[in-house]
């Protein structure tokens, strides 16, 4: 199940957001969507990065029963990416959250040799989404 703290005016539909989750795990998920201001906040707390970013991701520690952990998504980087790359809010919502919650089930584009871009290229055919993040995470 996902929590979602919806901390902006942005009209999200959650019903894909909960078959992803699904999908993925059994344990629950807590999603946040903020505004850029909070979000390089959070950053900037949690990364010692002062700018804002897309996507965020919290892992928590594993026990019986924990949740996964949180996903941080920027509202406006939702509405940005979404009209510059010619699709709905909701469907760069998706795509953020797929790329979110892999981090929190310990993929790492950063170190690894393509598999989180696998897994994303995959679960973004599955749910029939937009290509762009594909495109995005190429380089």
């Amino acid at each position: 199940m996902i929590d979602i703290d919806n901390r902006t005016s942005l009209k999200i539909d959650e019903s894909l957001l909960n078959t992803i989750a699904t999908k993925l795990t059994d344990k629950d998920i807590e999603l946040l969507i903020v505004d850029e201001e909070e979000m390089k906040n959070i950053n900037k707390l949690h990364r010692n990065i002062e700018k804002s970013t897309d996507v965020l991701s919290f892992p928590y520690e594993e026990m019986p029963m924990s949740p996964l952990g949180s996903i941080v998504i920027s509202s406006f980087h939702i509405e940005t990416l979404a009209n510059k790359l010619g699709h709905t809010n909701n469907d760069e919502l998706n795509l953020l959250f797929i790329h979110g919650i892999l981090h929190l089930l310990a993929y790492d584009h950063e170190v690894d040799n393509g598999e989180m871009k696998e897994e994303e290229e995959r679960l973004i055919n599955e749910f029939n989404l937009p290509k762009s993040l594909i495109t995005r995470i190429q380089g």
